[in-house]
């Protein structure tokens, strides 16, 4: 699933994940792998209830699995301590979800740098972070705008630059366009794809938007468990 001789930067091998139901047991993912190199991007498409974005929390750190691995650059993440995984997601993982969960109080810049401002910068040298990314997302002209202000497209634009301020290598994103409307979600899709090859990124993207996923580098479907190749009809 990766390219030879690539550098995989996440990697899962064999995952497992079961929920209790009652007597039954629910068994969401079954041996499933994968391998992100650095600069590609996957997206992972499935019905509602495969385990998409169960597996997504699992890669971030979020989750554990119930057998199998996590690595990052070859290492098992899950033999981390909870401190040493929390700084390990703040400081190498960038997540973007569907609903943009941007503090309503805090200004773009300010929401931008949260994460650096959590990893302990000053306000003045996280919002340093923060505004190249801002200018690259197109809101420089609207740092001191709070969320209430902003259009749905550019809340959007401020939860990815938040996401990238601590210039992660993964970034995860779960349907991060799926709230948005049709020429909205083709511009943050686009943009997200720039910054993944532009800033050499393994990026995991779940998502039901057939345009996002056909331009992606792997396309696949979480089905039984397993992720196979996502076929045209799937598109």
């Amino acid at each position: 699933m990766s390219e030879a001789g690539a550098d995989i930067i996440l990697e899962a091998r064999s995952l497992e994940k079961v929920f209790a139901s009652g007597q039954e047991k629910l068994r969401i993912l079954d041996g499933l792998d994968l391998a992100v190199p650095g600069g590609r991007s996957l997206a992972i498409l499935g019905a509602s209830g495969s385990g998409k974005s169960t597996l997504l929390y699992i890669l971030g750190g979020l989750e554990k699995p119930s057998g199998g691995q996590v690595l990052y650059e070859g290492r098992e993440l899950f033999s981390r301590s909870e401190e040493d995984l929390a700084a390990w997601r703040n400081r190498v993982v960038g997540f973007v979800f569907q609903f943009h969960h941007l503090l309503n109080d805090f200004t773009a810049l300010e929401n931008a740098a949260l994460p650096a401002r959590l990893a302990g910068y000053p306000p003045e040298a996280a919002e340093a972070l923060a505004r190249p990314l801002l200018d690259r997302v197109g809101l420089s002209a609207r740092l001191t705008h709070k969320p209430g202000e902003l259009s749905g497209g550019e809340q959007q634009r401020v939860a990815l630059a938040r996401a990238l301020v601590m210039s992660p290598r993964i970034l995860l994103a779960d349907e991060p366009t799926g709230n948005l409307d049709l020429k909205s979600a083709g511009a943050v899709n686009g943009l997200i794809l720039e910054l993944v090859a532009e800033k050499k990124l393994a990026a995991v993207i779940v998502t039901h938007n057939s345009q996002l996923a056909a331009l992606v580098d792997q396309p696949m479907e979480l089905n039984a468990g397993r992720l196979a190749p996502a076929g045209r009809e799937a598109l």
